[in-house]
C-alpha cells in the first residue's frame, strides 16, 4: 500500500471514528432525507451538541447534505455505505462466533 493510500485511509477512519459517525450515515442509508430531530431519534441517545458537530463533519467531507426536506447521504455518503453494505452480514457471523466462544469456554 503506498503512503498517499495509508494516508487517505487514516483520514477517513479519524473522520468515521468519531463518536456516532458510523451511525449518522447509517441512519440516512435508505436515501430519505431526515430533520434534524428525525436523525437524532434515528441515531439514538445522541446530544444535539454531538449531532451538530457529526453533520458538521460529515457535510465538511462531502458524505451528507441538507436539502429541503431535511438531511440527506450524498452520492460519496451513498458509495461509501455501499462498500460497508457487508457490514450486517459480518457483524451477524462475529457475534455468533463471539456466543460460540462464551458457551464453549469452560467456566473459572
Amino acid at each position: 500500500m503506498s503512503s498517499k493510500e495509508t494516508a487517505a485511509i487514516s483520514q477517513l477512519l479519524g473522520l468515521l471514528e468519531s463518536r456516532y459517525a458510523i451511525r449518522v450515515l447509517w441512519a440516512l442509508r435508505d436515501g430519505h432525507a431526515q430533520t434534524f430531530r428525525l436523525l437524532q431519534d434515528s441515531v439514538g441517545g445522541i446530544t444535539p451538541n454531538t449531532l451538530n458537530t457529526r453533520i458538521k463533519e460529515m457535510r465538511e467531507a462531502g458524505l451528507v447534505t441538507h436539502g429541503t426536506d431535511g438531511y440527506i447521504i450524498t452520492a460519496m455518503g451513498a458509495d461509501l455505505l455501499k462498500r460497508l453494505g457487508e457490514l450486517p452480514a459480518f457483524a451477524a457471523k462475529w457475534v455468533a462466533a463471539q456466543a460460540k466462544k462464551k458457551s464453549s469456554t469452560p467456566p473459572p
